[in-house]
């Protein structure tokens, strides 16, 4: 009988891993039809809501009201049981610095609901928390036609937060114009599905496909609508292979469509432009628009969520009439759970808004400089004889790399933490030689454990109880790559900690301090779950529902890895740990990617919305695997993958093991060549790049932008995301066409552009066409920039410390450019403490001076130097240039633009000024 038991195991899981490998299955997952608490409120009305505000007061800094339902409205329809009286809600707006709004709306606990609504924890940093100003007072007033008072109390820099009371609103405006930036509930489209206890005779349980959810506390979602005035364009709310600009969703002319989903899923081969959600959330939208600027609108909110963004007219029934002069973009925000928790963003820079949002958040962490560099993975490589052959043949080719990755083979029997002692019999060797060349290792590790009596990690679990549970609150078991799996509760900070204890070199035997992690299947992924995921009536710690803290599972999973990496190295070195689930917060611990993509163009075409939307939204290191996951590209598409990738945040090469090996050296000379150019390009902007992570380290601005971010009066760079920024002075189109001869470039406004091939000046405001060959893609360097390089190959990073600067000058009309440079140990927290070099470089009137931007007690200090200046549009005659203090004279004469094969442009360059990057310095054009 026990084998009959086995066997049939046995062959649910080859079902089970065959079926999660096979093309992507509409029917798996749920569309809002099928999603009841979605299919309600899509079916709202314009003011559907009856509340009003009352009893508003200042308490503990916070404007507080009672939202309640008055006598003259009969009974919320929705509520299924005629008997039930909706209790009061509790609103509380309060105000913090730099003109951010957050208010909360929750259920009154003088009215003893059956459970305390979840309220998401770890996501909002101490900082922010510390920057709320305390309200002593607000003033009242009438809005024209109100039947009752509003509130009022001032926000920042001319701007005023409003609390309609009846019909109850809650918004953002310009004091003096009574314009509106951004709104809640101006249609009447707030709903709060209130918490009960059972009844006999109360069907709440839902079903789809196979799986019932419980649902023991009845429906419990939330609806509102948020209006974004003097918008154009709207963005955000990751993660959906789309356009950059949010496409509405709902409204005449649009057919038949869903919302946005957000619900993290582990979704093989995923479509494009689809609005289908994929593997992370973040609940955070941002409008732009020429007139009025940018504002957001943020949602802490770990639920599933659906979004709609209603097209012009979609409100034409409604006797609601808005100002004329006032341009706007209507969204109607779904959740299943939770509470109201929503910040509001007034801008009114772009900038501004992602630093609104980073200092609520936080900003993203610095990497250690090794990540910056190129990513080298393939599910699997074999064995040691496989990682030794791979890494030989990046030197054999003159390729730089970083990274070597290993996937979940190289375990025993996909038991994290261990080796698979056959194939890998010396862990500790095998990274000890990689470093010793300069590159580290990446291994993976998964939430579900593999449910191992013999397994240390399981009886560790399962003893102490760390287990997510069942709706019966037995210990969950589903299905995952080892087969029959567990689930570690990361919401509990206790089981956190352990976990995080497991990355101890005396825990994880084989690892050496070079070895980094990937976490994976992290949403979480259950094969044989709903929607191949968790049930949402599972516990968690604290007995919080699966379906109150889905989306945020993976994040708490990804803290917990990152956290066990610095107890590694006693706080000292930086983490890398890449995860593919998401939500507001990642960027604090790590990097992401975008997920089980296809080797298509048009995947290629859409990783670049996809990340520049993860940049917008907090998440700056991303990526998308070159080549694509699954399927085998053609070698056109692999290099152009390649050359676009070598621009982006996070640059990996990473592939399905049903595909064919695609290493840089297996497609012909010509296109290894082409390859290796293009890895190399990454490396020369390495100095630019880590001088970009700092900033968003510092800012939240971030690395990768799109052209409107660094343009905001541009409205042709509005809706342009095939082209991209790197930082502002790097402008990239990539190039998504087979046998493309040519190119489509716009170029923004107000600027000169300087092509990085052949130093040719382009005016801005203009759509160019540029030719290309298969060498490159398009790259322009904005006048009015410094951009630093280094020009030396090298096989990593660790080679190039203490190689010579290039800098690029880019002129513009005046003859004037600026730019910076970061440099500090490239691993360490001693930045922290000031130890780092940051220069800002000014050339004006011919002469260029470097001025110090760190501490003045910074004890950081690098030997390099500058060792070529190149001059783009500068027209000057002289032959040489004095520099000071030293007060020598060094020449200028034509050099390469590029050290690149193929490359033959000359440009003016000042060579061999050798002054130390750390120093003040001036060189003067004589």
């Amino acid at each position: 009988m026990k084998s009959i038991v086995v066997l049939h195991h046995l062959l649910l899981l080859f079902f089970l891993l065959f079926s999660h490998v096979s093309s992507w299955k509409k029917e798996e997952f749920r569309n809002c039809n099928q999603t009841p608490f979605c299919k309600r409120a899509r079916s709202r009305k314009p003011q559907h809501c009856n509340l009003i505000a009352t009893d508003v007061t200042i308490n503990d800094g916070d404007l507080v009201a009672k939202l309640i339902t008055p006598n003259r409205f009969e009974q919320n329809p929705d509520q299924n049981s005629t008997d039930f009286q909706p209790n009061p809600l509790i609103l509380s707006l309060s105000v913090y610095q730099d003109g951010i709004l957050r208010f909360k709306i929750d259920e009154d606990p003088v009215y003893n609901p059956p459970k305390k609504r979840f309220q998401v924890p770890d996501v909002v940093v101490s900082e922010f928390v510390s920057k709320k100003l305390w309200l002593q007072r607000y003033t009242k007033g009438v809005i024209d036609g109100d039947s009752g008072e509003s509130f009022f109390v001032y926000l920042f820099d001319g701007y005023e937060a409003v609390v309609r009371s009846d019909p109850f609103e809650v918004f953002v405006r310009e004091q003096s114009s009574g314009k509106r930036v951004v709104s809640f509930n101006t249609h009447g489209l707030f709903d709060f599905e209130q918490l009960r206890f059972k009844k006999e005779g109360d069907g709440w349980e839902e079903r789809f496909r196979t799986h019932t959810d419980s649902r023991p506390f009845g429906p419990q979602s939330i609806s509102f609508d948020v209006s974004f005035y003097g918008a154009d364009f709207v963005y955000g709310i990751p993660e959906h292979a789309t356009s950059l600009v949010l496409k509405p969703t709902k409204g005449p002319g649009v057919e038949e469509s869903e919302p946005y989903r957000l619900f993290n899923l582990d979704v093989f081969e995923y479509l494009h432009e689809s609005p289908f959600g994929l593997y992370g959330s973040i609940p955070f939208m941002l409008s732009h628009g020429k007139s009025r600027g940018t504002s957001g609108f943020f949602w802490l909110n770990a639920a599933e969520m659906q979004i709609d963004v209603l097209g012009t007219g979609w409100d034409a029934e409604s006797s609601i009439v808005l100002p004329s002069d006032q341009k706007r973009i209507d969204t109607l925000w779904m959740s299943e759970a939770g509470i109201v928790d929503a910040f509001f963003f007034i801008g009114p820079k772009p900038k501004d808004v992602v630093k609104q949002y980073a200092s609520v958040t936080g900003t993203s962490a610095m990497p250690q400089l090794f990540a910056t560099g190129y990513h080298q993975c393939r599910w699997n490589y074999r064995d040691e004889e496989d990682v030794k052959n791979v890494d030989s043949k990046f030197d054999e080719h003159d390729i730089p790399y970083d990274v070597l990755w290993l996937d979940i083979e190289h375990t025993d029997g996909k038991r994290y933490f261990t080796w698979d002692r056959a194939l890998f019999p010396h862990p500790e060797e095998m990274q000890k030689d990689l470093f010793s060349r300069g590159r580290r290792m990446v291994t993976i590790v998964d939430p579900h454990i593999k449910r191992d009596d013999n397994y240390h990690i399981h009886k560790e679990a399962s003893k102490n109880g760390y287990y997510v549970k069942d709706a019966s609150g037995k210990d969950f078991d589903g299905w995952c790559w080892p087969g029959s799996s567990s689930y570690i509760d990361m919401v509990n900070p206790e089981i956190r900690s352990w976990w995080a204890d497991k990355f101890a070199y005396s825990e994880y035997v084989g690892s050496t301090p070079s070895l980094y992690i990937w976490n994976d299947m992290n949403e979480p992924s259950v094969f044989n779950g709903p929607e191949v995921t968790m049930p949402r009536d599972a516990l968690h710690y604290g007995n919080v529902e699966h379906r109150e803290l889905h989306n945020a599972y993976g994040y708490y999973f990804h803290m917990a890895t990152s956290e066990g990496l610095l107890k590694r190295e006693g706080g000292k070195d930086r983490p890398f740990v890449l995860s593919r689930a998401f939500f507001p917060g990642t960027q604090r611990y790590g990097t992401v990617w975008t997920g089980d993509n296809i080797a298509e163009w048009e995947h290629l075409r859409v990783s670049v919305p996809m990340i520049l939307t993860l940049g917008l939204t907090g998440i700056t290191f991303s990526g998308a695997d070159v080549g694509g996951f699954f399927g085998n590209p053609d070698t056109e598409l692999l290099v152009r993958w390649y050359q676009v990738a070598a621009y982006l945040p996070f640059f990996r090469g990473h592939a399905h093991h049903d595909t064919k090996r695609r290493e840089p050296w297996l497609f012909g000379e010509r296109n290894t060549e082409l390859m290796r150019d293009a890895i190399r390009v990454r490396y020369t902007y390495l100095p630019y790049f880590y001088t970009l992570f700092r900033e968003a380290n510092v800012t939240g601005v971030p690395v990768a932008r799109p052209l409107w971010m660094e343009f905001p009066y541009d409205e042709a760079t509005f809706n342009n995301d095939e082209a991209f920024m790197v930082g502002t002075g790097l402008l990239v189109q990539g190039v998504y066409t087979q046998r493309a001869r040519d190119a489509t470039v716009y170029l923004p406004s107000d600027h000169t552009w300087y092509d990085l091939r052949s130093g040719t000046a382009y005016k801005g405001g203009k759509t160019q066409k540029v030719e290309v060959t298969d060498a490159d893609i398009p790259v322009f360097q904005r006048s009015g920039t410094i951009i630093p390089r280094k020009d030396r190959f090298r096989r990593s990073t660790v080679q190039m410390e203490n190689d010579p600067y290039t800098l690029v000058i880019a002129v513009d009309g005046s003859g004037s450019a600026e730019g910076e440079l970061y440099i500090d140990d490239g691993k360490s927290y001693e930045f922290k403490e000031g130890a780092y070099i940051h220069r800002r470089f000014i050339f004006s009137n011919g002469k260029l001076t470097s001025v110090n931007l760190a501490p003045s007690t910074s004890k950081f200090e690098s030997d390099c130097t500058i060792e070529r200046i190149i001059l783009l549009g500068h027209t000057t005659k002289s032959k040489t240039a004095r520099i000071e203090p030293s007060n020598h004279v060094t020449d200028i004469e034509l050099g390469p633009l590029q050290i690149r094969s193929g490359v033959r442009s000359s440009v003016l360059t000042i060579r061999k000024p050798n002054v130390r990057v750390s120093d003040d310095w001036t060189i003067k054009l004589l």
